[in-house]
This record gives structure tokens, sequence and C-alpha cells, in this order.
């Protein structure tokens, strides 16, 4: 941070006020909303009233609105001068041929377009843009090859965001998120997934997969906000080289759990579901140098057995 332990810096109070808008204000968003620095107005946007109070007990102010009814989305022209977009694409897409579309970041981005934009945009996509890279090493600069619908979705974001970032002069930043861990969050350890004993690939069919730990993601989506540089993609991915089978021994060994029994890949199909296959088809390794270098964000858990250890229940 700049001085003054601050990303401001040393300014005059009248200037430091700034307006956090988190879209998708879930777990991370939480976290994300708890990392911003002291004395930010910090809003969020929910289409559920019912989470209007525990908004506001973290002393966050709601805004009732729905990414999928954009009339709603009207008051949020202006209101913020940074914002951080966390909300998935919806499921199924758009219907007919524009499946491949996300109408939810373009409904956002047309609501903050009317009066004067944001200062940055910070969008949290998917390292799955990537498709399967055959375990390589992978730096922002290759071409994304999405190769499921969820993918496909969120390039269309991506490229909503970034020509939004060109239109507007705004600093748009794309965040590529692997695979997010937790102690404290909900599904966020394999310790449930061991404790049913749900078989992974054996290892010569085995592949590479990455993670990032939820405090970490939320500092990096801070620094973002601030030390992005315009149009610029990011991996926010540890320093872990594991492939998916180790990664469960691991958590295994921490927990003083059985390892989980090892399938071939020919008969997966028929010991695994469909979305967790899809997952094991796409191998690789995300280089994280930018999220170092020009984020400057130093990770409190660089690998995922010091992110486990930390999380791992008492004996």
């Amino acid at each position: 941070m700049p001085s003054n332990q601050s990303p401001l810096g040393a300014r005059p109070a009248r200037f430091r006020r700034q307006r956090v808008l988190i879209v998708g204000c879930g777990d991370v968003g939480l976290r994300v909303a708890g990392a911003l620095p002291a004395g930010m107005q910090v809003l969020a946007l929910t289409s559920t009233a019912t989470r209007v109070h525990q908004l506001r007990a973290r002393g966050i102010t709601p805004l009732l609105g729905n990414l999928d009814r954009p009339a709603s989305l009207a008051r949020l022209a202006g209101l913020a001068t940074r914002v951080v977009h966390l909300a998935p694409p919806p499921a199924g897409g758009p219907a007919g041929s524009d499946w491949w579309r996300d109408p939810r970041t373009t409904a956002l981005l047309r609501s903050l377009r009317p009066r004067t934009p944001p200062q940055a945009i910070v969008y949290g996509s998917t390292s799955g843009v990537y498709g399967d890279c055959g375990g390589g090493w992978v730096t922002e600069a290759r071409a994304v090859a999405p190769r499921t619908p969820r993918a496909q979705r969120r390039v269309d974001a991506e490229a909503a965001v970034r020509h939004f970032g060109r239109a507007a002069a705004v600093r748009a930043t794309i965040l590529r998120i692997p695979g997010i861990y937790a102690a404290d969050r909900e599904g966020g350890t394999p310790r449930e997934r061991l404790l049913r004993g749900t078989p992974v690939l054996q290892p010569q069919d085995d592949v590479y997969t990455n993670h990032i730990h939820a405090d970490d993601l939320a500092r990096a989506v801070v620094a973002a906000l601030w030390r992005g540089r315009p149009q610029r993609v990011v991996h926010a991915s540890d320093d872990t080289q594991l492939k998916m089978g180790d990664y469960f021994d691991l958590a295994a060994d921490l927990y003083g759990l059985p390892r989980p029994p090892r399938v071939a890949r020919s008969t997966a199909q028929d010991a695994l579901p469909l979305m967790l296959l899809s997952f094991m088809s796409e191998s690789r390794r995300l280089d994280n140098s930018r999220l170092k270098r020009e984020l400057r964000v130093a990770l409190r858990h660089p690998t995922v057995h010091s992110g486990l250890a930390a999380g791992r229940p008492a004996p």
C-alpha cells in the first residue's frame, strides 16, 4: 500500500472517501469487504431481502437489485468509485443462439455507464477459460479455449468488462481464479469428500489443479482495485504444484483420514458425477508472477499445505 497504509495515500479526507460496490457479495465478497481499508463506504448489491440485515451487521450498505432484472439496477449509476464484480453468469445462459453470453455482466455494465463511471472495476473470472492445457504452465498471455458453456460465458463477461474499461476509461482488472478453499467456507475443504470416499484418478491419468485460499483471494481483489493495470488479466492463484489426487492425499494425511481410492480415467465415468469429471478433464499450472509483481500480493497461504494445516480441526 502507498503512504499511511492506505491504498489512497496521504490525501485530504474529502478526497479519501471511497465507495466500493460489491456485486455478488457471497463468501468471498464478505471477505473483500473485511479486507478493505477502514473509512470506506462499502455497498453490496443483493437480490434477497433477507440478506439486508446480515449485510448491515457487517457494516455494509445493502442495495436491493437483481442482475436478471436490469431495470432494478438503475440506482447503481454513478454510485460507486470502485466496483468488485463477483457474480457468476446464469447457469443456463440466454435462450437461443446467445447461450454463450453473460447477460448479467452486460446489465451491470450498462447500469454503471450513464453517469460518472467508477475509477476501477475488478471482475472475478475463472481459470477454466483456458480449457485443457495438457498440464503445461500457463501465463495470462495464453489464448483462451473454453470447453464448457459456463467457461464460454465467462469469456464473454471478460470481454465485456475489458471493453467497458477501454470505452469509459476505467481501469478494469480480470482475475482468473482457480479452486477456492478455506476451512471457514462452506464446502471449502476436501474433508467432506474424503469422508464420502469419492475416488480420484490414478497417477498416470491425473491432472494438475490450482488453488487459492479465500482470504488471499480477497486481498488480491483489494490490491487489484488500486494497483491493477488497465484492462489487465491476472492469475489469482497460489504457488502450489500438485495433481488433484495428490491434493486429496495431502488433505487426507493432514486430517487423519483414509486416502481416496484411485480409478482409471476409462472407468471414472461410472464412479464420478459429470461436473467432477469435467474438472478432471482439464490440466494446467497457472503462473502467478503478475499477482506478486504487479499487484504486490504476498500470499499468507502460498501452498495448500499451509492453508489446510492452518484450518485443520483440533485432534
